[in-house]
């Protein structure tokens, strides 16, 4: 099991820039995929970037180019950077680990961080 505490989120200008940041506990943090999620008020929760133990990386639509996501499994944790932020960009952002062993998928929340974005 892992538990994840994410960091970083606050109040942000229009086409400023935030760094998000996942703490993971565990020892075998590089064997899960890991990813962040956001939730605006009234919306679904949405997938925004994934990245994989091998470092693979897939983007929404709606923020590849300004959003990057990144891992250092010597400390545990993946990244968000956002740069460019927009207004719709306004959440609560999830880290999420996900681990497949033999047949079993289990996913793991953090608790979330909000991300304001000024118009």
């Amino acid at each position: 099991q892992v538990q994840l505490v994410e960091s970083g989120g606050g109040l942000v200008q229009a086409g400023g820039s935030l760094r998000l940041t996942c703490a993971a506990s565990g020892r075998t943090f590089s064997n899960y995929g890991m990813g962040w999620y956001r939730q605006a008020p009234g919306k679904q929760r949405e997938s925004v970037a994934h990245i994989t133990t091998g470092s693979s990386t897939n983007y929404a639509d709606s923020v590849k180019g300004r959003f990057t996501i990144s891992r250092d499994n010597a400390k545990n944790k993946v990244y968000l950077q956002m740069n460019s932020l927009k207004p719709e960009d306004t959440a609560v952002y999830y880290c999420y680990a996900m681990i497949l062993v033999l047949t079993t998928v289990s996913g793991y929340w953090g608790q979330g961080t909000q991300v304001t974005v000024s118009s």
